[in-house]
């Protein structure tokens, strides 16, 4: 049989794709095609005959379960593979619930409330036990959402959590534990689950008699993306669901574990091989991503870490160029260094749409596009909004949320008045681009006729 998903793998990724049965360790590194080989992987085992109905695909964003499956699906040459279960944790858990909740007398019609809803539902139980009434300053409802969550996904203790994640709470240690009492018994009593109780849930599911056997065997193999990145919480269910059978791949790499703080922990990945006997470890080293230079500094980086996977990355890609580092006393000094950089690489002859700056999170490129857009060099952001717009999605947000309430119109064109019939100041280089901001205020001008001129209505 032609199988088209091993042709493009180099030794590594097709040592892990026709692995067979038993537990499987795939330590990829950074660009070394871990989205392929998983979805090669999928591919491989419909192509050996496992029905797809009986493949879970866990991954941290629908998108990439999407995408790995539709890449399992053209290699294979069969729409078959979209009967993959294929998603989030959540998402999955969500649908299991469905079908075997009741066995915990979990109706199948039960509601997930977001954390805005598990927040407003805290705040109103801290208002009826009157426990925020005291000269202290109480938690609020944020803080309590995310130390609910933290004991939830790291199974810890009420008390460690405040003690090392949220010291300043230690104080209200008493009514925090109340909330979270009465809020339990709210939700349970209205039928409703939040993020958490999802994987709680399933949990508990997976280690009951009977129905946790049924709901295990419906799967026979499971496969993890980001592995790093799971918590306390989900590894205990992929262990409860693998009992009876070890048929488990996950995927990941130890030098990219980032969100402890939202109670990942990078032992679920180190300790795979010990709480999975006999587990195989493939090692993905072959970088498609960047050249020679960038991965040995890299590799330098990764050997200082206590505890870790060896690996060496490589690549095919030579370069004479070396990574530069560049100290900088200040942000603003970051952002002019950075600007010179692109303007220098485009008197080289390197067009912008050849160039890329790469940042952390959103909020970080703030000021670098005030610095971009002061020297009138176009860019382009990938992932949230340019700071320049970010004024005005807010604008149109609450002139639309004011329009919507009882003689919010009227309050809206008052509101205009009163702050001058101005309009919002635009992001220009005269008015204020440098603050990189349009500044709304309560709405749009007002037109004689009492609503909303089309020069205020185009935001400028």
């Amino acid at each position: 049989m032609v199988k088209p998903w091993l042709e493009n793998l180099n030794d590594q990724q097709r040592q892990a794709v026709v692995h067979g049965d038993g537990p499987l360790l795939v330590i990829a590194g950074a660009g070394t095609g871990k989205t392929m080989t998983l979805a090669c992987r999928v591919a491989e085992l419909i192509g050996k005959g496992v029905p797809p109905e009986r493949i879970l695909l866990l991954t941290f964003t629908r998108r990439a379960a999407a995408e790995m499956i539709r890449r399992a699906s053209n290699m294979s040459g069969s729409s078959s593979a979209g009967k993959v279960w294929g998603g989030t944790f959540h998402a999955m858990a969500n649908r299991l619930l469905r079908i075997y909740g009741e066995a915990m007398g979990l109706s199948p019609e039960f509601t997930i409330m977001d954390q805005s809803d598990a927040g407003d539902l805290m705040n109103l139980i801290r208002s009826e036990l009157g426990v925020a009434k005291g000269k202290r300053r109480f938690p609020r409802k944020e803080t309590l959402v995310s130390i609910y969550s933290r004991t939830v996904a790291a199974q810890e203790q009420l008390g460690k959590v405040l003690n090392e994640r949220f010291p300043w709470c230690e104080g209200e240690f008493e009514g925090i534990r109340e909330i979270f009492q009465h809020y339990t018994t709210r939700k349970r009593a209205q039928n409703v689950l939040d993020y958490d109780d999802l994987l709680l849930y399933w949990h508990a599911l997976a280690t009951t008699d009977g129905v946790g056997q049924a709901m295990a065997e419906r799967f026979e193999h499971i496969l993890v993306d980001e592995y790093q990145d799971t918590n306390a919480m989900q590894s205990e269910v992929l262990r409860a669901l693998r009992v009876r059978n070890s048929n488990i791949t996950v995927v990941g790499d130890d030098a990219q574990s980032i969100y402890s703080f939202r109670a990942a922990t990078i032992r679920n990945i180190l300790d795979f091989p010990k709480q999975y006997p006999d587990t195989t470890v493939v090692k993905l080293e072959q970088n498609y991503r960047s050249t020679q230079p960038i991965l040995s500094a890299s590799n330098e980086v990764m050997k200082q870490a206590r505890e870790r996977f060896t690996k060496d990355l490589w690549s095919k890609r030579e370069s004479d160029q070396k990574p530069v580092l560049i100290h900088c006393w200040e942000e603003s000094d970051q952002c002019t260094s950075v600007c010179e950089r692109i303007l220098g690489h485009l008197e080289q002859g390197i067009p912008l749409m050849k160039q890329a700056v790469l940042f952390r999170a959103g909020h970080h490129s703030d000021q670098l596009e005030v610095e971009l857009a002061r020297r009138n060099i176009p860019f382009h952001k990938y992932g949230g909004i340019e700071v320049c717009r970010v004024g005005a999605y807010q604008g149109h947000a609450g002139v639309f949320a004011c329009i919507g309430k009882p003689n919010g119109r009227d309050k809206l064109v008052q509101d205009s008045v009163d702050a001058g019939g101005g309009r919002s100041e635009e992001c220009s280089a005269d008015n204020g681009r440098t603050a990189g901001w349009w500044r709304w205020r309560a709405g749009f001008p007002a037109t004689e006729a009492g609503g909303m001129s089309a020069e205020g209505a185009s935001g400028g």
